[in-house]
């Protein structure tokens, strides 16, 4: 079957034929019957069917999908980051969840960032050396493609290689968001400003060709010598001298000892639907799960999906699964997490006994015996599936937008702030959703928590349903959102995507919503009825939650991008 174009947009890409992809636009999908990839980035997109063209299978393309947003896409995609992917098989084969989460350096302290009265040193776990993670990503996707691919790895990575050296066209949104990062970054190392400046000192603008020299040259390590390259070999080196140098803490014997792991996903039922998700160091699959077990408990599909009493009962679900994050959530393999009571029907029957019909419970009377008086959210998520119904959700993260301003120099490599994801004011838990609560609290060598929700979901054992989103601690709710927009409300899932959402994190006790599909007369009953609405709401980010559903009627995949930014979906 033929690629079908929602919003055309036709770019040359490595002076080959004209490409051709859904960009999102419309309220149709990308349709197609051998393979779909939904990213944010339609030459991403593009690579992974190209990688599926040639007999690649979803693994395969995901991980040049990945590979490629490092390049086109560095706000979010990455090397210099980590992630999580969740890899459903098409046979009786077990799901798989890969675990490619940046940890702490050896030397990480728990008050780190304080100074000498304790307090918070402004912007020290966001931007600078001392903010970076020992990235995961390269080991995570080697992982992948040695366990579950099926091409050669320099194959794979060769689109990205090739885009790096002979460069892309700017569209005029990436152009726009270059230009603005070099002012936003105060500390932004050398490397970072010479990527992101022209040589005349020019804006870029749109059309220019985007060039990056360094990074070819470390992706071509990492093509010839794997995940070695990165961790032991030449870019460990450099990485290593450049922290040193700069006050970073990350040395050589970090990347050394960096694992990515597999483990067993979350796995939960809605509906007469198998939800598969990531398990901890994330909290999204552990908190979705939670989320949908309560709401089971109403017959959603019943209600207008805007009206208030409907909102109310959404709201105070997110509002007791995020206290229960706040609570028990981290690292598993550093702290012990209730995941099996937290994920249970039977701890759903009690969260639900607390909900109050028409009425928002303080979030402060919740969580009273933890309080003591946020997130970034520029990461991106992609979703694939080949002929074969072999599915992967992968989302994966440089944490803040351009990640800590930090280019290892000599490596074309931006680097993570994923740092700033640790309680880092030990105990201090507020009102304004700062948590300082132990589980999540920094040390050595531990992954900070996340809330990134790769998830796949399924109905007789076939797959249904591909999602994830990015947002920092707003894609758990982004993903619930997307989930039962199609199961209980039975929208397309186009629509679906969408749809206006809606974010409550327990704290703050405020209530975000896009306000552009919800009237007025809705949000003065949701204030009648004690919720604090957001004055946020009309800028909030809810992520992109670019998706796939298998129609399960003619079994032909439809693909979903977000229209909220340059999505992209393309199918075969």
């Amino acid at each position: 079957m033929p690629i079908r174009v929602v919003t055309g947009l036709c770019i040359l890409i490595l002076a080959t034929q004209p490409l051709c992809f859904a960009a999102g636009g419309g309220d149709d999908v990308a349709v197609g019957n051998k393979g779909m990839v939904v990213s944010v980035d339609g030459i991403a997109s593009r690579a992974g069917i190209d990688i599926l063209k040639k007999g690649g299978n979803a693994v395969d393309a995901a991980v040049a999908v990945g590979f490629v947003l490092a390049v086109t896409f560095p706000a979010a995609g990455n090397i210099g980051g980590g992630g999580f992917m969740i890899i459903d098989f098409p046979d009786k084969t077990k799901p798989v969840a890969l675990d490619f989460r940046e940890k702490a350096p050896g030397k990480a302290t728990p008050k780190m960032y304080l100074d000498g009265e304790g307090k918070y040193v402004e912007g020290s776990s966001l931007e600078g050396y001392l903010a970076v993670g020992v990235p995961g990503t390269v080991k995570g996707f080697e992982m992948a493609m040695k366990k579950y691919g099926t091409l050669k790895w320099k194959d794979v990575l060769s689109p990205a290689i090739a885009l790096a050296e002979n460069g892309f066209p700017l569209t005029k949104k990436r152009a726009e968001s270059f230009n603005g990062v070099r002012k936003y970054f105060v500390k932004a190392t050398p490397g970072f400003r010479r990527l992101f400046t022209k040589p005349d000192g020019s804006d870029f603008k749109e059309g220019d060709l985007f060039k990056q020299p360094a990074l070819a040259q470390s992706l071509k390590l990492i093509g010839e010598q794997g995940s070695d390259a990165f961790y032991v070999g030449p870019i460990a080196e450099l990485i290593a001298k450049d922290m040193e140098k700069n006050g970073g803490l990350i040395t050589r014997e970090d990347l050394k000892n960096y694992e990515a792991f597999e483990r067993s996903p979350v796995i939960g039922t809605y509906r007469g639907y198998q939800i598969i998700s990531m398990p901890p160091p994330s909290s999204g699959g552990t908190i979705l799960i939670e989320m949908l077990n309560v709401l089971e408990g109403f017959e959603l599909g019943k209600m207008e999906r805007y009206a208030p009493p409907t909102l109310q009962l959404i709201a105070e679900t997110m509002k007791l699964a995020y206290l229960d994050r706040a609570k028990f959530l981290g690292d598993c393999d550093s702290v012990t997490i209730p995941v099996s009571r937290l994920t249970s029907k039977n701890h759903a029957t009690e969260l639900r006994a607390a909900i109050i019909p028409g009425k928002a419970t303080p979030s402060a009377v919740l969580g009273k015996e933890i309080l003591t008086n946020a997130e970034a959210k520029e990461t991106t998520h992609f979703s694939v599936i080949d002929k074969n119904r072999l599915a992967v959700a992968t989302t994966y993260t440089l944490n803040g937008g351009f990640g800590a301003g930090v280019v290892a120099e000599g490596t074309g490599i931006l680097l993570n702030n994923e740092m700033d994801d640790f309680n880092v004011i030990p105990g201090r838990t507020d009102d304004k959703g700062l948590i300082g609560t132990p589980p999540n609290l920094i040390s050595p060598n531990k992954r900070m928590l996340s809330s990134m929700t790769p998830t796949v979901i399924t109905k007789d054992g076939k797959v249904f349903m591909i999602t994830g989103s990015p947002g920092g601690r707003t894609i758990i709710n982004t993903v619930l959102n997307v989930i039962i927009n199609v199961i209980d409300f039975r929208m397309p899932i186009q629509r679906a995507v969408d749809a206006a959402r809606m974010d409550h994190e327990w704290m703050p006790d405020v209530l975000s919503l896009e306000l552009r599909e919800i009237p007025g007369d809705v949000i003065e009953a949701l204030r009648g009825m004690g919720y604090t609405i957001s004055p946020a709401s009309l800028s909030w980010d809810p992520g992109d939650a670019h998706s796939i559903l298998i129609d399960p009627q003619t079994g032909l995949f439809q693909g979903a991008a977000d229209k909220r930014v340059e999505g992209s979906a393309v199918g075969y």
